[in-house]
C-alpha cells in the first residue's frame, strides 16, 4: 500500500548525515511579506469616485452608481402619497424583502417621487419600488432601475424574487425589462 500511513523501510547507502562547518561572508536576506502602503480609506475612496455619476443635461442630479452586489442598500420601497391604503403594502414589500436577506429602506417622506427618486440615487440605491394607486387595485409596484431610470410594472408576489435575482446578479435589467411591461404612467386615478 502506498498511503500516508503506510511504513518505508530505509536500506543502508540511502542517505548519510555528515556535521559540515560552512564560512558564510555575505548572507542576502529577500523579504517575502508584501506590505501595501494603502488601507481600506483610500479603496472606499477609489470606489466612490469612480462611481459617483451626474446627469446628462441637468448638473443638480447626481447619482453614486455602485454595483447592486455592493451596495449597503439594495432597494428603496417609496409610497407615491402618505395615503393610508399603501401603509399595509409598503409594509408587506418591505417585510419579503427583509426575509431575502435584502436591505431596504423605506422613504415614507412627504416629498415629491422624482425628489425621493433623487435622494435614493444620490445615496447609491440601485432600486426602487413605487406603492401606488395601481397597487391598491392590480396587487402591481413600479420597480425602477437607478442608471437608466427606466421602470417595468411587477405583480407584488415576483418583487421580492425579482429585486434579490437583479442584486444577486442571476438577472440583469434587461431579463426585467423583458419579462415585465415597461411603466409609461399610472392607469388607475
Amino acid at each position: 500500500s502506498s498511503g500516508i500511513n503506510a511504513e518505508w523501510p530505509l536500506r543502508p547507502g540511502i542517505s548519510s548525515i555528515q556535521k559540515v562547518s560552512k564560512t558564510e561572508h555575505v548572507r542576502e536576506f529577500v523579504p517575502s511579506v508584501i506590505e501595501p502602503s494603502f488601507g481600506i480609506g483610500r479603496i472606499l475612496y477609489c470606489i466612490l469616485e469612480t462611481n459617483f455619476k451626474v446627469r446628462e443635461g441637468d448638473e443638480k442630479r447626481t447619482w453614486l452608481d455602485l454595483p447592486p452586489l455592493i451596495a449597503p442598500t439594495k432597494c428603496s420601497v417609496l409610497p407615491l402619497s402618505s395615503h393610508s391604503d399603501f401603509i399595509p403594502y409598503v409594509q408587506r414589500i418591505s417585510a419579503d424583502l427583509r426575509k431575502l436577506g435584502i436591505p431596504n429602506k423605506v422613504d415614507d417622506s412627504s416629498g415629491a417621487i422624482g425628489r425621493r427618486y433623487a435622494r435614493t440615487d444620490e445615496i447609491g440605491i440601485p432600486f426602487g419600488i413605487t406603492v401606488d394607486f395601481d397597487t391598491v387595485k392590480l396587487e402591481t409596484v413600479t420597480v425602477r432601475e437607478r442608471n437608466t431610470c427606466s421602470q417595468v410594472r411587477v405583480p407584488m408576489s415576483d418583487v421580492a424574487g425579482l429585486i434579490h435575482k437583479l442584486c444577486t446578479e442571476q438577472a440583469t435589467w434587461s431579463d426585467a425589462k423583458a419579462s415585465y411591461p415597461e411603466f409609461v404612467g399610472q392607469e388607475t386615478i
